[in-house]
């Protein structure tokens, strides 16, 4: 099995099909996109490639060391230009083309209208010891 992550982006990412800001969405239109992440998961959870997932917000910012006694160096809030992950979900499944299948379905929640989204997420596979010691 491999482990990888999916990262949503609020921005920084190809538009999506349905690019409807989600500031812009209709309670209820943010309501059943919420709705369908959970069955998402849910379903994950039941075949057990659902490892975790979280929402974020958008603010944030980089932190860095910046030497012995001195504080750390920051860069933000975010401005527009910078890429900001809306969220993530970790899958743990058998194969590549696995994850690659996931990902297109959670691309498809929906969104402004009750249309799906067709956003493109970021799959990243976690790098393995034997990769990592390759390196």
């Amino acid at each position: 099995m491999g482990k990888y992550l999916l990262l949503k982006h609020y921005r920084g990412a190809p538009a999506a099909v349905n690019d409807v800001p989600m500031d812009r969405w209709k309670p209820e239109e943010v309501s059943a996109h919420v709705q369908y992440m959970r069955d998402f998961a849910a379903r994950l959870e039941e075949t057990g490639e659902y490892v975790d997932g979280q929402a974020l917000s958008p603010e944030g910012m980089f932190v860095r060391y910046d030497g012995e006694g001195r504080p750390p160096v920051t860069d933000g809030p975010f401005p527009e230009t910078k890429d900001l992950i809306a969220g993530w979900m970790v899958i743990d499944v058998e194969s590549h083309e696995r994850a690659v299948k996931l990902a297109g379905e959670l691309s498809a929640a929906p969104g402004a209208g009750g249309r799906p989204i067709h956003e493109w997420l970021e799959l990243r596979p976690f790098l393995d010891e034997s990769a990592a010691a390759t390196d």
